[in-house]
C-alpha cells in the first residue's frame, strides 16, 4: 500500500489536482472519494473530467438523484468516465446492481461517498479522503493499493498544489 498527503490551497488547486488525475486515468481505474458534505468531492470530479477530456464541463454534476453519470471523453488515451454518488445507496449490493463490474471493465470509475460501499470495492483502488482545513483549504489523504499504486504514481507529487497547512 502506498500513501501520500497533499495539502490544497483553494478550489482552483483542487481542480488542478483533478485534471492531473484525470489525465492519468486508464480503463479499470477506480477512485474512491470520501469526505463530508461540501468538502470538494464534486469539484475534484469536475477537474478529473476535464483532465480526461470530457468536452463539456457543464455535463459534470453530482449524480445524487440519478446515482450514475457517464461521461464520454475526447482524448484517444482517456477512458470513458463513470461518476457514481453512493450517498443514497444501501450498500454494496445496490452498487453491484448498477453494473459496477461492467463499468470498471469499460472505463474509469469515480465514486463519491465511497465509504458507504467500501465492503465491495476491489483491492485495487485509489482512495482519496478529503479533510476540510478551513473554508478554502483541503487535505487529501491518498491511499493506493494493488495496481492503483501505479495511478498514484502517474498522479505525481504535490508540485505546485501545496499550501500552508
Amino acid at each position: 500500500m502506498n500513501r501520500r498527503t497533499i495539502d490544497i490551497a483553494d478550489v482552483e488547486a483542487t481542480r488542478q489536482l483533478g485534471r492531473r488525475l484525470g489525465s492519468a486515468l486508464r480503463v479499470g481505474d477506480l477512485v474512491a472519494l470520501i469526505g463530508p458534505l461540501g468538502s470538494g468531492k464534486t469539484t475534484l470530479v469536475k477537474g478529473i473530467a476535464a483532465g480526461a477530456g470530457v468536452a463539456d464541463p457543464r455535463q459534470v454534476n453530482s449524480p445524487t438523484f440519478v446515482i450514475v453519470n457517464e461521461y464520454e471523453t475526447s482524448l484517444s488515451s482517456a477512458p470513458r468516465v463513470y461518476h457514481i454518488d453512493a450517498y443514497r445507496l444501501r450498500g454494496g449490493g445496490d452498487l453491484q446492481s448498477l453494473g459496477f463490474d461492467e463499468m470498471l471493465s469499460l472505463g474509469a470509475v469515480l465514486i463519491e461517498w465511497a465509504d458507504r460501499v467500501q465492503d465491495i470495492l476491489p483491492p485495487n483502488h485509489l482512495q482519496l479522503t478529503i479533510e476540510p482545513i478551513d473554508e478554502h483549504r483541503r487535505r487529501f489523504q491518498c491511499r493506493a493499493s494493488g495496481t492503483a499504486v501505479e495511478l498514484l504514481d502517474r498522479l505525481g507529487g504535490p508540485s505546485g498544489l501545496s499550501g500552508p497547512p
